[in-house]
């Protein structure tokens, strides 16, 4: 038997890894670690030597006999794994940058996994994971592949489609934050509710019942319209309150997302004037956050995680991923919501469909929970997004740039027609360097002149970024 486990952590480098190894270190009696390997690439190295330092603090403070390897091979991190875990940005946040001022030089909605800027998160990443997936079936093919790289649902479903790996779960600290949250505004405890999620990532709803059996969704969401109470909305999102009828009408509670589709234009507005403002779009706003946080880290006195770390976003990172690992190590069949493939759980996708939804986590993955039909417009909702997706993944395998244009024009943050086309070549323009499956393309759109009109963009690019 092993002496203990071996966890790959492919990002290692990121911000996050501190709140990583702080859940590890927390459940070390449900996780026996024995080694994590965090590895990233070359443009990360330094960043993966000045976290994985820090790692390695907190590992030694925590008392537990646990080494921190640090690499930019990958294979040689994956090897013999038992857990791969995976929370990297293809391009880093120069990337994220670009997914949001381009859009919103053209009017529409830049966000990190929303809109265009989502899609081509999604076309930089999914090649990876697939490689990652391919390395995986030749150096550990024993190993769990837990992914937290955005856009989550859009990555899973790629790995058990496209990859043919089923030992695999994403997730998203939204439901968590939810979970954690909203039983203070009934007056209760996590313990003591029911939660049952359906949809796909960052775009689902939720129920939620008492001990009794008694239904409280409506009691929530009348205290979550109460501006004076903390519904535990992610940091990224700015509050523009729902509208109480909908929600009612709807008798579910939508995740923080939905508020990019239900109040659409106010979310809009909202981002177009931080896009105009001095302080820049979230991803300038973040990657000054993490300036600072890699200063933290660089003090070789610092062996516990800052509490600057959540103003990065991203909070209960840990709680999900690293509970996850333990359920699955320990065939504990916990409660934890993530996408999964569907099996029937919410009948308004087909089974094959990577949904995200309450699931009890055991050796064998993820066995969703049966949620039922969808009301009209939710499943309306759900059918157009999940289509888009599809699209969205068809396109980043193949390099189909019609698939692209498809799914530019279902995506409802994006005004289709010639002004989503010009933003689609702009974008493929400025992602060359990550974009290997459009290489024909985007020779064909440079040779016409095609160029992104933002000036941070263009800087971007001009220094090789």
């Amino acid at each position: 038997m092993k002496d203990g486990l071996k966890i790959c952590t492919i990002g290692g480098g990121s911000s996050y890894t501190p709140e990583l190894m702080n859940g590890f270190i927390s459940r070390y009696d449900k996780i026996p670690i024995k080694e994590i390997w965090l590895v990233d690439c070359e443009r990360g190295r330094e960043k993966l030597e000045i976290v994985g330092a820090m790692a390695q603090r907190m590992w030694d403070k925590s008392g537990h006999d646990v080494t921190v390897h640090l690499t930019l091979d990958r294979r040689e991190a994956l090897k013999d794994a038992d857990f791969v875990t995976t929370q990297f940005r293809v391009g880093l946040l120069e990337a994220r940058i670009k997914d949001e001022r381009i859009p919103f030089s053209h009017g529409m909605l830049g966000q990190e996994t929303n809109g265009a800027g989502g899609i081509f998160k999604a076309f930089r990443t999914i090649p990876v994971i697939l490689d990652i997936v391919e390395e995986m079936k030749e150096l550990c093919p024993d190993a769990f592949l837990v992914n937290f790289t955005n856009p989550s649902g859009m990555v899973t479903e790629s790995v058990i489609r496209y990859g043919k790996w089923d030992r695999c779960i994403g997730l998203c600290n939204v439901p968590i934050g939810a979970m954690l949250k909203e039983p203070e505004l009934v007056g209760s405890t996590m313990d003591d509710l029911t939660f049952r999620f359906a949809g796909i990532d960052h775009f689902h709803w939720h129920r939620v019942w008492d001990k009794a059996g008694n239904e409280v969704t409506d009691k929530i969401i009348d205290a979550m319209l109460d501006p004076n109470k903390d519904a535990g909305l992610p940091a990224n999102i700015h509050d523009i309150p729902f509208f109480a009828e909908q929600l009612k009408h709807m008798g579910m509670i939508p995740c923080g997302y939905h508020r990019y589709y239900y109040r659409q234009k106010d979310m809009l507005d909202d981002g177009l004037s931080e896009y105009n403002s001095e302080k820049g779009t979230r991803a300038q706003q973040v990657k000054a956050v993490e300036d600072e946080l890699f200063e933290l880290y660089r003090d070789p006195n610092l062996a516990e995680m800052p509490e600057l770390l959540k103003k990065r976003g991203g909070a209960h990172y840990s709680d999900v991923a690293c509970e996850s690992i333990a359920a699955i190590y320990n065939n504990a069949h916990e409660h934890i919501v993530c996408s999964t493939l569907n099996r029937g759980a919410v009948p308004d996708l087909p089974d094959d469909a990577v949904v995200q939804v309450s699931s009890y986590v055991g050796s064998n993955g993820a066995s969703p929970v049966a949620f039922g039909p969808l009301g009209t417009a939710e499943r309306g909702w759900l059918q157009c997004m999940w289509n888009m997706q599809r699209l969205v993944e068809e396109a980043a395998v193949t390099g189909d740039y019609g698939a692209a244009l498809q799914a530019f024009a279902l995506n409802p943050q994006i005004q289709a027609g010639a002004d989503a086309k010009r933003l689609l070549d702009e974008m493929l323009v400025a992602n060359e360097l990550y974009l290997p499956q459009f290489a024909d393309k985007i020779a064909e759109l440079k040779a016409a002149g095609v160029a992104p009109v933002d000036p941070v963009v263009l800087d971007l690019m001009e220094r090789g970024l």
